[in-house]
């Protein structure tokens, strides 16, 4: 087993028998490596292994903020394999479109009006009305917004894969802008589909509201609207 795998494996036995708990901090590399019978070395490997994956915090220096603290921070690690593997071609960017419709379609229909991420989505949207916001800006902002709203549908696995996939939402959105007849056309219908978006999810929990498209139904369309623009 390798270094990380042992750290990971005492942490996840530590969690389990109520010893350690998320937001609570590790014993120092020396208890670990005399724990788990490895070098100090080893631990050290192992810990910064976990800090990459998420699962740790590593702080320096002394005071309130030392020492590793658990995180579980599941978003961190998948998020940084994600984008890998679609720089690397290995992720085909159809897989993740789909992926997208899959996740979003459903949190859509599942998201409520009072849930908090619901109040970012809507400072989200007011950012993205600044002028002259430049398209990385931009497409940073919507990303967020996507993962606002999954996250207003209250799963947390949801929430986490969603979160997981903003970076790589970001970078290929961003190569496809290239293929754009006017980004400036799209960027104005995006900002008016995600409006239309925001105000399906208010209107679910508004019984006076008059009927309309389904968050869901237009959630769905926004997705594929851009990607058939761009020519996927």
């Amino acid at each position: 087993m390798r270094n990380h795998e042992l750290v990971l494996s005492w942490i996840e036995a530590e969690l389990a028998a109520g010893r350690l708990a998320v937001g609570q901090r590790l014993p120092g590399e020396r208890a670990v490596a005399e724990q788990l019978n490895v070098s100090r070395a080893s631990a050290r490997e192992g810990i910064r292994v976990l800090e990459a994956m998420g699962v740790v915090r590593a702080g320096v220096g002394s005071g309130p903020g030392a020492g590793t603290v658990i995180t579980a921070n599941p978003a961190v690690a998948l998020g940084s394999a994600l984008r890998f593997h679609v720089a690397s071609s290995h992720l085909p960017v159809e897989d993740i479109v789909q992926t997208r419709l899959l996740l979003e379609t459903w949190a859509a229909g599942q998201a409520r009006a009072g849930a908090p991420s619901i109040a970012t989505a809507a400072a989200l949207l007011d950012h993205m009305d600044a002028p002259g916001l430049a398209t990385e800006e931009f497409l940073r902002l919507d990303a967020l917004f996507h993962v606002a709203l999954a996250e207003a549908a209250g799963n947390v696995l949801i929430g986490a894969m969603m979160s997981s996939l903003r970076g790589s939402i970001e970078s290929y959105t961003l190569r496809l802008t290239s293929s754009l007849p006017s980004w400036t056309t799209t960027a104005d219908r995006l900002r008016s589909e995600h409006r239309a978006i925001y105000q399906a999810i208010l209107a679910r929990d508004d019984d006076d509201a008059s009927p309309g498209l389904t968050a869901s139904t237009l959630i769905a369309e926004h997705i594929e609207g851009f990607y058939r623009e761009a020519g996927l």
